[in-house]
C-alpha cells in the first residue's frame, strides 16, 4: 500500500515538475510585449539554411493603434466565437480530428485565435501529438491569464503576414502604404483572408481566392453593422453575396469555405498548422 501510495506521489510530481518546463510565464504578457515569437527564430532558421540575407520586419502598435476593421474582419475569418470560446472551439475541433483520422496523419486545423498565437509565441510549425499537448496546455493557462483584448493586441502584433513580415503595422505598410489604424474595411478584409497561408497569398494582389473571399469577409462586416455608409457611398469594392469560393487557399489542405453569415451561425476558421 505504502509502495503505491510513494508511487502515486512520484507521478504527481512528474506531472508537475513536467507542467512547469513547459509552462512558459504567460502572465508576464499583460505588462510585456513579445520581442521576437518562435515562428520568427524559426524563419531566420530558414534563411539561414536558404541562404537568404533576410530579416525580420516589425512594428509594434497598441491595440488602438489597428483599425478596428482589421481586428473584427481577422476575428471573423480566424475565430468567429473569439469572445464566447475559452481558448478552444470544440465543433472546429471536431471537424479538424475528422479530418486527420480519414487522412490518416495530422493535416487539418482548427486552432483558435488563442492557440494560434500560442503556437506563435512559443512552438514551432511542426505538427505532432506532443505540440499539440504543448499548445493545448499553455492556451488554457493564457486564456486565465490574460484578457481578450490583450489576447488580440499581442496576436495582431506578432502573427505572420508575409516572408519576414509580421504584425498588422508592418503587413499594412508593406501592402498598402499606410498605418495599420488607417485600414480601411476591404483592405482589412484582405489582410485577415491571407493569414492562413501568409507566403503564398497576397493581400494587395490580384489572386481570385484573396478577391472572392475578401468580398465575402467584407460582406458579413457589412450585414453587421460594421462599415460604415461614408465607405459604402466612396464606392469600395462591393462584396459578393453568393461568392463561389475555392475549397482551400493554394498549397494549403482544405479549411472551412463557408464563413458565418452572423455570431448565431459562426463556425470559426482552421488557421494552418492548426
Amino acid at each position: 500500500m505504502k509502495k503505491a501510495y510513494y508511487i502515486l506521489i512520484a507521478c504527481i510530481a512528474l506531472l508537475g515538475a513536467t507542467y512547469f518546463v513547459i509552462m512558459p510565464d504567460v502572465a508576464a504578457l499583460n505588462k510585456t510585449n513579445p520581442k521576437k515569437t518562435s515562428f520568427m527564430r524559426h524563419a531566420e532558421a530558414r534563411w539561414i539554411v536558404q541562404g537568404k540575407k533576410k530579416k525580420v520586419v516589425q512594428e509594434w502598435v497598441k491595440y488602438s493603434g489597428i483599425s478596428p476593421y482589421l481586428v473584427k474582419a481577422v476575428v471573423i475569418a480566424e475565430d468567429d466565437k473569439f469572445y464566447s470560446h475559452e481558448g478552444f472551439d470544440i465543433e472546429a475541433m471536431r471537424v479538424a480530428m475528422e479530418k486527420d483520422l480519414k487522412a490518416g496523419r495530422l493535416k487539418a486545423g482548427g486552432s483558435t485565435i488563442s492557440q494560434q498565437l500560442v503556437k506563435n509565441l512559443y512552438l514551432t510549425p511542426e505538427k505532432s501529438a506532443i505540440r499539440k499537448l504543448k499548445e493545448a496546455l499553455i492556451t488554457w493557462r493564457l486564456e486565465i491569464a490574460l484578457p481578450k483584448r490583450r489576447i488580440l493586441e499581442i496576436y495582431l502584433n506578432v502573427v505572420e503576414w508575409g516572408d519576414g513580415i509580421y504584425g498588422a503595422e508592418a503587413a499594412s505598410r508593406h501592402y498598402f502604404g499606410k498605418a495599420a489604424v488607417d485600414l480601411t474595411p476591404m483592405e482589412a478584409a484582405r489582410l485577415a483572408v491571407v493569414l492562413p497561408s501568409p507566403r503564398r497569398l497576397n493581400p494587395a494582389g490580384e489572386q481570385s481566392y484573396v478577391k472572392a473571399r475578401a468580398e465575402l469577409i467584407y460582406g458579413i462586416m457589412q450585414r453587421r453593422g460594421i462599415v460604415p455608409q461614408e465607405y459604402l457611398e466612396a464606392g469600395e469594392d462591393e462584396p459578393a453575396r453568393d461568392a463561389a469560393l475555392p475549397d482551400a487557399a493554394p498549397g494549403n489542405s482544405p479549411q472551412k469555405t463557408t464563413l458565418p453569415a452572423s455570431p448565431a451561425e459562426a463556425a470559426s476558421f482552421a488557421a494552418s498548422g492548426g
